[in-house]
């Protein structure tokens, strides 16, 4: 039995971190190794790791700091001597990967793709750029976890990695977002939204990829009674306040900021909305589909493969905002349509829940690894989804 095993979790940000790998912090913990943690800035909130390691990242490409991060990086995994490193995040992925190039006797690489920056429609050259990214770090990555088609294609056939295999994301923990539809009731009326609106909901960061402005464009077109609900926070919040503001649909778009508790916030809402540019599989949408929100998304990677068109929810052409506006349009003119939706959504949303999706990423962890690197038996690692919603 080994005693000092070490895992690495990098990425771009800690607030990654929080939001999808506390429970995977937890398995390595319960099964007796030391976790270290190293991101961008400083975290906002405590990390459950045993090591908190602050780097420069920074999110333009080429900024040197990024050289410092990987550097910062290659001395921490010669002096801890990890028996695993788990990257996240294209940018902290590409600097992990690159701090191990050409070290002897270095730890496997997991490289968990939450989704790659380009698609088959990403202009050429920068398709290119961040191609030739991924291919110069191949050689140091023994496994990729890839979440929607269009990514796991991409890697298998640029043999990005030794191993590639597809996930379903990495769990979602439903229980966070169940909530009494009175909590929706009140919510509601805390914001002056009016009995018999349909409310549509988009908890997302304000950033160009998330493209809010195509939600926003798309309501002008609807009835007085459609209202949105924007949960988040980011750089294009402020602008998409003003072309709210411009449209004249203040009274109709809410912009609550950050929230923590998105519970009463699906409850308070009819249908999910989604205008992404690309996605690896997200939260969100996972979110709405177990609440048995109807979903209305742009038809992109990563939504393409969470919701089936007329099965599961509506898809639209990205960036067309009368597009979108007809699909919710055809769920407000068809109840029954809404009520098919819903328990579709519902019952497909079951197998992206985190104690389905635990066990398989933790497999996976496992076949990189020695017999004797865990403290457990195998029955006891994967009981531990059972109870991997307290995690988070």
């Amino acid at each position: 039995m080994r005693l000092s095993d070490k895992v690495l979790f990098t990425a771009s940000t800690f607030s990654h971190i929080r939001n999808f790998h506390l429970p995977y912090i937890r398995w390595f913990q319960d099964m007796g190794w030391e976790v270290h943690v190293a991101c961008g800035g400083k975290p906002e909130r405590a990390v459950p790791a045993d090591r908190v390691v602050e780097l420069p990242f920074r999110k333009k490409m080429t900024s040197p700091d990024n050289l410092r991060a990987a550097w910062s990086l290659r001395r921490l995994i010669r002096a801890e001597g990890y028996s695993l490193i788990s990257t996240h995040t294209s940018l902290a992925a590409f600097f992990t990967r690159l701090a191990v190039k050409g070290m002897k006797n270095r730890p496997p690489v997991v490289n968990i793709v939450h989704g790659y920056l380009f698609d088959g429609d990403t202009s050429p050259a920068k398709r290119a750029v961040l191609t030739a990214a991924e291919k110069l770090t191949a050689g140091e990555t023994d496994l990729i976890m890839t979440m929607n088609r269009w990514d796991h294609d991409f890697a298998v056939s640029h043999r990005l990695a030794r191993r590639v295999v597809s996930i379903p994301g990495m769990g979602v923990d439903f229980a966070r977002t169940a909530a009494a539809p009175a909590d929706g009731k009140a919510l509601r009326a805390r914001y002056g939204i009016p009995e018999g609106a349909f409310v549509l909901i988009y908890p997302a960061e304000f950033s160009e990829r998330k493209s809010q402005r195509v939600l926003i464009e798309a309501l002008a077109e609807l009835p007085e009674n459609v209202f949105l609900l924007l949960p988040g926070d980011g750089a294009l919040l402020d602008r998409c306040r003003d072309l709210a503001s411009g449209r004249e649909l203040g009274r109709r778009v809410v912009f609550p900021g950050q929230i923590s508790d998105m519970a009463p916030w699906y409850a308070a809402a009819d249908a999910a909305v989604t205008a992404s540019r690309s996605e690896g599989l997200p939260f969100n949408v996972m979110e709405a589909m177990s609440r048995g929100l109807p979903v209305v998304a742009s038809a992109v990677k990563g939504h393409t493969d969470l919701v089936e068109d007329g099965v599961t929810g509506l898809l639209y052409p990205y960036g067309d905002s009368a597009a979108c506006a007809a699909a919710v349009r055809t769920l407000l003119g068809s109840p029954a349509l809404r009520r098919s939706l819903s328990q579709s959504a519902k019952a497909a949303s079951a197998r992206y829940a985190l104690p389905n999706v635990l066990p398989q990423i933790t497999k996976h962890y496992l076949s990189l690894l020695p017999p004797d690197a865990c403290r457990k038996s195998p029955d006891g690692l994967f009981r531990q989804g059972e109870r991997a919603g307290n995690f988070r």
